[in-house]
């Protein structure tokens, strides 16, 4: 049997064209006619004033702590569910993470926790100098509630939307709505340059900050003149031009996962102890990972053990993130849980997850994905007893 993976790039045939304008340019180095369009083409995609293209998401969420001057000892909230590069930029700065619960809802940042956040360090004097929410697997966050409780603290929002290009709430793109946006083109996600990432803002002025900043923060002299430190984070001009293929196919690529997120939704929602991450009114979602939680009281085997066995079935499952606050890097950290009672990402660990989503997905082999996945789970037996 051929391996179904989880997600896998999936061309069009129109980046080539861009590639080889790259070659005839001679522009392989950074910079060139495909950064800079591919830059104001998403832009103007996602209705952003500006953004610079680099290159990773990491690198991104790296640049927009540095352009609200986080350093050592500042404190940055941050979504604990989710992977590990929404976090590690803080360690970069020398700042300190908190991290912040899930909500059952969308998954993603509890406006609950954040608010006992909040209140607690407003009453140690140590406010965040940032939070970082998260839009798991492209499903957004509950981002009027986020907003109302940064904006009584006063506390800027940086949108890692790198799971959430081509997703929206409430009519506004996913990660145009805090202070920056944060998309990652990494191979695995809704379009990709095979590694990269895109940093939006309506203030062109931050951009501009970033453009320095990520280019070594060479000074504008006729020699190579520094007074800071910058990074090497400029995304490369053969790479823009494969981003630039892939924005054109962007909504054919959402609309491609939807339908693989409607399929399994259709032949597993049906049985008792399968529920799906939501998808709440006003939203849209693109659906970048079809994502379940398999209710413990009612299968008999763990996510880990549901992942391991489908793995014998040539099939590439994944459990959900692994929440940072369990992982050992921020054993140190302080964790703010949904309620006092509840920690909803833990349950989400537990008990969530991935499904191959890809949008070149096969209707054959989706169906051998939920045919395997009823096999391990025994799930015709446990529903017939159930009935």
């Amino acid at each position: 049997m051929n391996m179904i993976h989880l997600s896998t790039p999936h061309m069009s045939g129109l980046e080539k064209q861009y590639i080889e304008h790259a070659f005839s340019e001679n522009w392989i180095a950074p910079l060139g006619t495909n950064v800079f369009e591919f830059e104001k083409e998403l832009s103007a995609y996602v209705e952003s004033e500006s953004g610079i293209a680099l290159s990773s998401g990491t690198a991104a969420i790296h640049m927009a702590l540095r352009l609200l001057d986080i350093g050592p000892g500042d404190i940055v909230f941050c979504s604990t569910l989710t992977f590990v590069a929404s976090a590690t930029p803080i360690l970069y700065q020398h700042a300190v993470p908190v991290f912040i619960d899930s909500e059952p809802e969308t998954w993603n940042m509890s406006p609950q926790a954040l608010e006992r956040a909040m209140r607690e360090a407003e009453k140690q004097g140590k406010l965040p100098k940032a939070v970082i929410v998260v839009h798991l697997f492209g499903q957004s966050a509950k981002m009027d509630e986020l907003v109302e409780v940064c904006n009584r603290y006063d506390v800027p929002i940086i949108e890692d939307a790198a799971e959430s290009l081509g997703s929206a709430y409430k009519g506004k793109a996913s990660g145009t709505i805090g202070r920056f946006g944060v998309y990652s083109f990494n191979g695995n996600k809704i379009i990709t340059t095979s590694g990269g990432g895109m940093l939006v803002s309506n203030r062109p002025e931050d951009i501009d900050r970033a453009r320095f900043l990520s280019a070594q923060a060479k000074e504008p002299a006729l020699h190579y003149e520094h007074r800071e430190a910058g990074y090497n984070y400029r995304l490369s001009n053969v790479l823009a031009g494969i981003g630039r293929g892939q924005l054109k196919v962007l909504d054919l690529r959402v609309a491609a996962r939807r339908r693989v997120f409607q399929r399994y939704e259709q032949e597993l929602l049906c049985y008792p102890g399968i529920s799906f991450q939501r998808e709440l009114q006003h939203t849209k979602s693109n659906r970048w990972l079809t994502s379940l939680l398999l209710d413990i009281d009612v299968f008999p085997l763990s996510a880990e053990e549901t992942v391991s066995q489908l793995a014998d079935y040539q099939i590439e499952a994944r459990r959900v993130w692994k929440p940072m606050h369990l992982q050992p890097l921020f054993k140190h950290a302080d964790y703010y849980t949904h309620t006092v009672e509840e920690d909803i990402a833990l349950k989400l660990f537990t008990e969530g997850i991935c499904l191959p989503s890809g949008s070149n997905l096969s209707e054959r082999d989706q169906t051998r994905v939920i045919e395997s996945l009823k096999n391990v789970l025994s799930i015709r037996h446990s529903y017939r007893e159930i009935l």
